[in-house]
C-alpha cells in the first residue's frame, strides 16, 4: 500500500515549488494533476505516469468521484502517488473530499502546502492585504456553487472584511459587483484583477466597483483572481497615471 500526497502546485510559476514538493513530484509513480499546472513544474515527475485530471469552468471537466477512484487504485499500486492541485491544497481544491476518500479506503495521505493565488497576486501587485490602521481582516471567498449545491451566503462574509480575494469570480465579474454594491459596498472601492499572476503573461487590470458592473469584460486566457479592497487605492492611482490596460479579463 502506498502513500498519496496532495501537493500544492503554486499560482504556477514553477519555482514558487516548495522543496518537499519538488522532491515528492521526482520520487513519484503516478501524478494526478490539475488542468493548469505549468508544464516545467510536470517536467519535475520525470519518472511517474501523468494523468490529467483537471477541471475548467465551461468545459469538460474530470467527475470528482473518478478521481477519488484512480488514487486509491494508484495508491494500492505504487509507493508515492502525488495529487497536484494548483495553488494550495486546503484552499477551494476539494482536498477534505478526496482525504475522506482516501481514509475510508484506509490509504495513507499527507498534505503538502504551496502559495495560493490570491497571495501570489497580492505580491505582484506590491500591494499588502493586511496593513495597518487601514485592513486588518482579509476574506478568502468564491461565489460559485456546484451543481445541486446550496448557495452561500459570501456577500455577508465579504462586507464583514477590509480586503477581499474572490476566486473563480471574474467570469460572473457584473453580477458579483452588483451584490456588493447593493449590499452597501461603496461604488469607489479598487478593484484588481491579476490573471496568471508570477507568470511571464500576468496582466493586471485595475477598475473600481462601480465600473465592473456596468463593463463588459471579454475572456481571458489564463486563471483569474480578484482583489477589492482599500488598500489597492495607491496602487490603482499609480496604474492610473501608466498605460495600465483597460478592463478585458474574465474566467
Amino acid at each position: 500500500m502506498g502513500k498519496v500526497y496532495l501537493v500544492g502546485a503554486g499560482p504556477g510559476a514553477p519555482d514558487l515549488l516548495t522543496l518537499r514538493a519538488a522532491r515528492l513530484l521526482e520520487a513519484a509513480d503516478v501524478v494526478l494533476h490539475d488542468a493548469l499546472v505549468h508544464p516545467d513544474t510536470l517536467a519535475l515527475a520525470k519518472g511517474a505516469r501523468l494523468v490529467d485530471v483537471g477541471k475548467r469552468y465551461g468545459r469538460v471537466s474530470t467527475e470528482q468521484r473518478f478521481i477519488h477512484r484512480v488514487l486509491v487504485h494508484a495508491a494500492r499500486h505504487h509507493e508515492v502517488v502525488v495529487r497536484l492541485k494548483g495553488g494550495d491544497p486546503m484552499l477551494f481544491g476539494r482536498a477534505q473530499e478526496e482525504l475522506d476518500a482516501l481514509a475510508e479506503a484506509g490509504i495513507e495521505a499527507e498534505v503538502v502546502p504551496g502559495v495560493t493565488a490570491a497571495l501570489a497576486a497580492a505580491s505582484s501587485l506590491r500591494v499588502s492585504l493586511t496593513r495597518r490602521g487601514l485592513a486588518r481582516s482579509v476574506a478568502f471567498l468564491t461565489p460559485r456553487v456546484g451543481r445541486g449545491e446550496s448557495g452561500s451566503d459570501w456577500v455577508a462574509a465579504a462586507m464583514g472584511a477590509d480586503s477581499i480575494a474572490l476566486y473563480m469570480a471574474a467570469g460572473a465579474a457584473p453580477a458579483i459587483a452588483q451584490s456588493l454594491l447593493e449590499a452597501g459596498k461603496p461604488a469607489a472601492t479598487p478593484v484588481a484583477l491579476v490573471e496568471s499572476a508570477t507568470l511571464a503573461e500576468e496582466r493586471v487590470t485595475y477598475t473600481s466597483l462601480a465600473e465592473l458592473r456596468d463593463i463588459a469584460l471579454a475572456p481571458a486566457a489564463g486563471p483569474v483572481v480578484m482583489l477589492l479592497g482599500d488598500v489597492l487605492r495607491e496602487a490603482a492611482a499609480r496604474a492610473s497615471g501608466d498605460d495600465s490596460e483597460s478592463l478585458s479579463l474574465i474566467a
